[in-house]
């Protein structure tokens, strides 16, 4: 009997995965240039598949393509902050309270926070922190809303990355995942979602002050003062 092969992953898929790991742990900076041949070297591959993973990063965000500057990891600012911070307000507190009002296993964003609670450094913890907020939305019952949301979540954590650099917030965020996945657990659907609308209006307004989430921010301030009195 003869025995099948594991399959061995496509080289593309690895520095893929590899680059944008790097972007999103801060080991690859905003404005950084990233050069097909020192990739391909360190790396050890050839430059096609350098060359492809570059492109679908581009496709999603993560890079910039330039045909004067190259390659280069996409810039953090105000405007970006705006633009992914604006969907995931609309949409990713709707998600959730349809994941609760379903009753959906929500076993996965238990995990990833104790994850994210053991974690014993930036890189590990963020990884988690976007697998907690993937599992509250992902198990909504609607795959699209799902995938709409699954386009934005790298930016999301580009933009994390650059305002966790700036000024590390860990302790209070997770705190406030604390407070969601209780409320979800509980079957307050509604409560989740508010909780969820001012966990993400008050990041951003912190990291992104000139986003202009000036009314998003103070709902959120006054919704963590009601929950606290």
């Amino acid at each position: 009997m003869t025995s099948v092969p594991t399959p061995i992953p496509s080289r593309t898929q690895y520095v893929l995965e590899e680059i944008k790991r790097r972007i999103l742990t801060g080991r690859l900076t905003p404005g950084q240039a990233l050069v097909e041949t020192d990739l391909a070297a360190q790396f050890g591959v050839s430059k096609t598949p350098v060359r492809e993973a570059l492109k679908t990063l581009a496709g999603t965000g993560l890079v910039v393509m330039s045909q004067y500057k190259g390659v280069t990891v996409r810039m953090v600012d105000a405007d970006m902050a705006r633009e992914v911070y604006d969907v995931r307000l609309l949409l990713e507190p709707e998600a959730l309270k349809r994941a609760v009002r379903r009753g959906a296993s929500l076993d996965d964003a238990r995990e990833a926070l104790t994850r994210a609670d053991e974690a014993t450094d930036t890189a590990e913890r963020s990884l988690a922190n976007r697998e907690f907020h993937r599992a509250l939305y992902l198990p909504c019952g609607n795959p699209l809303l799902g995938r709409m949301l699954d386009e934005v979540r790298d930016q999301a954590a580009l933009v994390s990355a650059v305002a966790w650099a700036a000024d590390p917030s860990w302790e209070r965020e997770a705190d406030e995942h604390r407070v969601i996945l209780d409320l979800a657990l509980a079957g307050d659907a509604d409560g989740a979602a508010r909780a969820l609308h001012a966990h993400i209006a008050s990041f951003v307004r912190r990291a992104f002050p000139e986003a202009g989430f000036e009314a998003e921010f103070a709902a959120a301030e006054e919704y963590r003062k009601d929950g606290q009195a």
